[in-house]
């Protein structure tokens, strides 16, 4: 294995960016924080990432501890890839990133892939208190673990179980709430964002 890359510097941002700093990775960070993932999941939902450069990154954040690989249990019998408790840090590195990125998104260009739970960050950033949050979209349905202190923080499709709270919106009012041009609270207010269940955090969407 490669010696890695490092910018020789004795600062904690400079060491910092030793691990995470190349093109990609903090990335498949935010795609492993949805909990373990299939290589083959990794490259669909990582569009313009080369087969060599998904492989290369894998291996640097197993070398340097951010991320581990093991083999599913029969019937699966499939290699995933999982965050370690020290990936799992970067979450706030990955929304502190995000909401300053917020200025920069503007309207999407027709070169633009989307993936549903690529709103999965902003919309944390924008829920507070704890509990299972289903999100529908017209892309496609992803789900919030609200709170989540280590773990996924989101999935992929419906909730896994009954969510305390559904939220349903299209990806107008989410691209909104990415850019920080629109609050949760105003859009529920709005009417852009319908919220239903019983749970804690609809009834406090609701009452807002």
């Amino acid at each position: 294995m490669s010696r890695r890359r490092s910018y020789d510097q004795y600062c904690s941002a400079a060491r910092a960016l030793d691990l995470v700093g190349d093109r990609w990775t903090l990335l498949i960070v935010r795609e492993l924080l949805a909990g373990p993932r299939r290589y083959t999941d990794l490259h669909a939902d990582l569009p313009g990432v080369s087969t060599d450069v998904l492989a290369s990154r894998l291996k640097d954040m197993e070398r340097d501890g951010l991320a581990t690989r093991r083999r599913l249990p029969p019937p699966g019998a499939a290699y995933v890839y999982e965050l370690s408790s020290r990936g799992g840090e970067l979450l706030p590195v990955l929304q502190a990133l995000g909401t300053w990125g917020e200025a920069e998104l503007g309207e999407r260009r027709p070169t633009d892939a989307l993936r549903a739970h690529w709103f999965a960050l902003p919309l944390l950033r924008a829920l507070e208190g704890e509990g299972l949050v289903e999100v529908r979209l017209e892309e496609g349905d992803f789900h919030l673990h609200v709170g989540a202190v280590d773990g996924a923080v989101y999935g992929d499709g419906p909730a896994p179980r009954e969510p305390d709270a559904r939220l349903a919106l299209d990806a107008g009012t989410c691209a909104a709430l990415g850019r920080g041009e629109l609050s949760l609270t105003d859009a529920v207010r709005a009417g852009q964002v319908t919220v239903t269940g019983e749970g804690t955090l609809a009834k406090a969407l609701r009452e807002t």
